[in-house]
């Protein structure tokens, strides 16, 4: 029988296995590497908070209902545990040896305090005396066979005193985690704190012998919802929420070290099952190797810089808006700056012929310049009305800040729906201008965030056209007020036609192959997971279209299937900057249409949120758009491509590399437009992902 879905969830870990083959890549900058080993280990974090949570209170209560591939929650919890624990051997493989050894070569060197030297040690030493044990508190192990308060992803070293106590001692989150030993010139020597405190550890228990110690690090379940009926206190709801996760079930124990007493101990009074331990070498967690990445010097192990250009649409001698008035302008970041979207802001913030400014804020940065500017709007007296969604997972304390300083600025703040995120991306500003009122729009598919803007692919429309703009005002009442949403003609919005329309488009260009014989859907997005849309494709597949799918993360669509998904392409780029476009062409019989979106195709997107999808009518930009596209599937070096079986496998021989690719093109295009004065435009960026 033919398997018709890839399971969610296992498809979301083999997305991480595609991130850890790029640190285990050769050819990749050794620091680039170890920023992708510190990516991956980031990224089962939030996996194992909310998704391996919910499984394992699913399995908890005894379900035996299965998701759309099959699986009950037993089942998938037992498959992660299995793929999971082969990815940790290896990563631990990658970093141990590969990139430490070779990155000692190049005179970064981990030396682990069974390595040190005399002045090593003796700087040690004064170090864990002087700084380290001043602010250590070790915990006794609860007398209830449970342990103490333990915080959700915080280090801390477990110590067995006289056979049979344990106590907890959290590695402070106050001190850095790297720390630098003295050595030779020219060279960084380094170790872990949580070593540190290890090895001077029987300084802590004056009168114990210490047994045996080892090093834990608990995740707990943050797969939490806020009773969205209370809407008159609705902040403090979500605030029992954040600090709920501190205390919530344990979902997975990693450690190193320690003999098997001292992890049944653990097991017994942390209630975790084999299954939800993993077990690894040292140094325990990794996210923290990004310190290392971000040591000064050694430019040689990272890649190269590449500029982020400014549109050559927009003139710094005029205001935004005069450029949007003459022809829509796509802004194709980190390629190209954010810096217009931002500029429109602080310009509408000050410029007295515009009375409104409308906002989503999904997320944003830590010192965002956009709120700036929306707070110098209201105090300059313009009505500024901000969505902030405080519903957007591990981010709601941030923006729940954000809300409090924007309506003590004046703004018009709303908090989201119930039963809803927003997760629309879009700012509209209505100005006074000689002729009328007129509407000016952002449109996009990435958050309104400085500091991601430079690390993730986006795409943003800024546009005067009027029925988008128009269409989008009555989207702002209905989100911040009550309003029946009328017919779009544009728009498409989430959860109320966007599904339709994507099912619609689908199925119209079924209908052309089969009268024609000829049809190509290209799509671009994070993750491929609703099962409607999926059969639409097989539909459309098995009625002559040709099918391309651009997906990072998630993909359930079994692809290559005869009699289902023959001619479904997959593909997936891993590459120095995170692929989060969303982007679909439909060539609709020569009249091709090009859609942007903040939605991807997965049921949370299109039923459970408020989402946009706009088209893009501008002949150069689609263009530009539908070229980008193809470039994917023309990948060779940082593409991976699903089989029918369901394993992805990377591309390999002649081809380009789809994000070199596109840096040269828009370099190139900034450059044939010589009237702009570029140095005043460009912005330096350091690298990322």
């Amino acid at each position: 029988m033919k398997r018709k879905y890839i399971n969610r969830e296992l498809s979301w870990v083999e997305f991480n296995a595609r991130v850890l083959s790029e640190a285990q890549n050769a050819s990749v900058p050794l620091l680039e590497r170890l920023k992708f080993l510190s990516i991956v280990s980031s990224n089962f974090d939030e996996f194992f908070m909310v998704r391996v949570a919910g499984l394992r209170r699913q399995a908890e209560q005894g379900r035996r209902d299965t998701d759309p591939a099959g699986m009950t929650a037993g089942e998938q919890l037992e498959a992660i545990h299995a793929r999971v624990s082969e990815l940790v051997t290896q990563k631990y493989t990658c970093l141990l040896d590969e990139v430490f050894p070779v990155l000692a070569r190049e005179g970064i060197e981990w030396v682990p305090p069974d390595r040190w030297n005399t002045d090593q040690e003796a700087f040690g030493r004064r170090f864990f005396t002087e700084s380290v044990f001043p602010v250590l508190t070790p915990l006794r192990g609860g007398e209830s066979d449970r342990a103490p308060y333990l915080g959700n992803l915080r280090l801390h070293a477990a110590f067995l005193l006289d056979e049979d106590r344990l106590v907890y001692v959290p590695i402070p989150e106050s001190l850095d985690r790297i720390v630098l030993l003295p050595s030779e010139a020219g060279r960084i020597a380094f170790t872990f704190l949580e070593q540190i405190v290890v090895k001077y550890a029987e300084e802590l228990f004056h009168g114990f012998v210490v047994y045996d110690s080892c090093l834990l690090r608990i995740t707990r379940d943050a797969d939490m919802s806020v009773d969205e009926g209370q809407d008159e206190d609705f902040i403090a709801a979500m605030e029992t929420v954040i600090e709920g996760r501190e205390s919530s079930a344990v979902v997975r124990l990693q450690v190193s070290g320690g003999g098997e007493q001292i992890r049944a101990l653990l097991m017994e009074q942390l209630a975790v099952e084999e299954r939800e331990i993993y077990s690894t070498p040292n140094p325990l967690e990794l996210k923290n190797l990004m310190e290392i990445y971000s040591i000064d010097g050694f430019s040689k192990l990272r890649d190269p810089l590449w500029e982020s250009y400014p549109s050559p649409f927009i003139d710094e001698e005029e205001a935004v808006f005069e450029s949007i008035r003459r022809r829509d302008i796509l802004l194709h970041h980190p390629y190209e700056s954010f810096d217009p979207v931002v500029r429109l802001v602080r310009e509408a913030a000050n410029d007295k012929n515009v009375l409104a400014i409308k906002m989503t804020l999904y997320r944003t940065s830590g010192d965002s310049p956009i709120i700036r500017a929306l707070e110098t709007a209201a105090e300059n007296g313009k009505q500024v009305v901000v969505l902030v969604e405080v519903k957007a997972r591990f981010d709601e304390e941030r923006n729940i800040q954000w809300a409090g300083r924007l309506q003590r600025a004046g703004v018009i703040v709303v908090h989201g729906i119930a039963g809803l995120k927003v997760h629309a991306k879009a700012i509209l500003i209505v100005r006074r201008e000689e002729t009328g009122i007129r509407r000016y729009a952002h449109l996009g598919t990435g958050n309104y965030n400085d500091k991601t803007a430079r690390l993730y692919t986006d795409m943003g429309l800024l546009t005067v056209d009027d029925t988008l703009t128009y269409e989008l005002g009555l989207v702002f009442n209905a989100i911040t007020g009550y309003s029946v949403i009328p017919r779009l003609e544009k728009l498409s919005m989430a959860p109320h036609s966007l599904k339709p329309r994507l099912i619609e488009l689908i199925r119209r260009e079924q209908l052309r192959a089969e009268a024609t014989g000829s049809g190509v859907i290209v799509a671009k997005m994070n993750s491929l997971a609703d099962t409607d849309v999926i059969d639409a494709l097989y539909d459309a597949s098995g009625s002559g279209v040709d099918i391309y799918i651009n997906v990072r993360g998630i993909c359930m669509l079994v692809p290559n299937v005869t009699g289902m998904s023959k001619n479904i392409h997959v593909v997936s780029v891993i590459d120095r900057y995170l692929e989060h476009t969303r982007a679909f062409y439909f060539h609709n019989g020569g009249a091709e249409e090009i859609y942007l979106s903040s939605a991807d195709w997965m049921p949370r997107n299109l039923v459970k949120r408020v989402e946009l999808m706009f088209p893009v009518e501008h002949p150069e930009i689609r263009s530009r758009i539908k070229h980008g596209l193809e470039l994917f599937f023309e990948d060779r070096q940082k593409a991976h491509t699903l089989n029918s079986r369901g394993t992805w496998k990377r591309r390999t021989g002649d081809g380009v590399r789809s994000q070199a690719e596109q840096q040269e093109r828009i370099r190139d295009r900034y450059r044939a437009v010589p009237e702009i004065n570029r140095e005043e435009f460009k912005v330096r960026r350091s690298p990322g992902k």
